[in-house]
């Protein structure tokens, strides 16, 4: 049944005339990165001695500890963007780049770190919870973010015990009060260029609403389906020559509304993008620690 609904995949793709693929925190799982989630041999690097401190056993429930300091948690913050800015291409990525080389398609991402910026031009992809390669004011005191590479790979060579100093921390250079990673927080500045790139991916949903359109959920999971999942459904409810296709080993729901307009795919994404290609999987094994957050932020 699945080869048979990979055949009905290729063909989606390539009679598809645009492609609008939402990605989120299960695509980059897929090609390995769940240190955000899970305690891998990366969280464990990441975390240094602060996991062993306080008890946390993955990188998200790190950031939101309420008893870290703000010296611990800005270590934790600068060694993980070190490692966005440094660590390799996922697969999923590259063979999603490899797909859609000839087509029509515009990304939109829930995932803040920055893979599709690795294989696709940046005019194609809107960020709507941000990226950890930039910076913020905290206070939202102006409306700008700030790429953060050199300063980041400064500060985490100062990180002592863990530590970032109070006297390194970043300050917004308008009102003195401290920076914050531009990601989705009560802090999120939705500013210019936030809004630059919603008004491009909603340039491209309207030139291209009257033709064949796939959308191509990828990794989305059930805690914030307001930004990918529930929009693309709805566009395919209204849209007549919309269809809707979700990869997902956990949550490939089909509403019974569309059902007739969509295919569900409970696979790996890894392995369905590779059968999509022709390309071998039985390299490829299944990972004994079911990618299962308790939270999907």
């Amino acid at each position: 049944m699945k080869d048979n609904k990979i055949d009905k995949f290729k063909e989606l793709i390539k009679e598809a005339d645009a492609i609008v693929v939402g990605g989120a925190a299960g695509m980059s799982a897929a090609s390995g990165f769940k240190f955000y989630y899970q305690d891998d041999d990366v969280f464990r690097m990441l975390a240094g001695g602060l996991s062993d401190k306080y008890g946390f056993k993955n990188m998200f429930d790190g950031f939101y500890d309420s008893r870290l300091t703000d010296g611990e948690r800005w270590a934790l913050v600068l060694r993980t963007i070190k490692y966005i800015y440094e660590c390799e291409t996922g697969e999923t990525y590259i063979e999603l780049a490899e797909i859609l080389k000839d087509k029509n398609y515009y990304a939109v991402t829930t995932n803040q770190d920055a893979q599709f910026f690795r294989v696709f031009p940046a005019d194609k992809i809107t960020r709507l919870q941000g990226d950890w390669r930039y910076f913020q004011c905290k206070n939202r005191c102006h409306d700008e973010i700030y790429y953060n590479h050199d300063l980041v790979m400064d500060l985490c060579d100062k990180i002592e015990n863990d530590t970032l100093p109070d006297s390194l921390i970043p300050r917004c250079p308008h009102c003195g009060g401290e920076m914050a990673p531009w990601v989705r927080s009560r802090e999120f500045l939705e500013g210019k260029d936030y809004m630059r790139e919603f008004e491009r991916y909603m340039d491209f949903l309207k030139a291209n609403m009257h033709r064949r359109v796939l959308f191509l959920e990828l990794g989305v999971g059930m805690m914030t389906p307001m930004f990918i999942k529930e929009p693309f459904m709805n566009m395919v409810y209204q849209w007549p020559d919309a269809f809707y296709a979700t990869v997902n080993p956990q949550h490939a729901i089909i509403p019974k509304e569309i059902a007739a307009k969509s295919l569900g795919i409970d696979e790996d994404i890894n392995i369905v993008l590779k059968k999509i290609l022709g390309k071998p999987i039985d390299h490829i094994k299944a990972d004994s620690k079911i990618f299962n957050p308790k939270r999907i932020y």
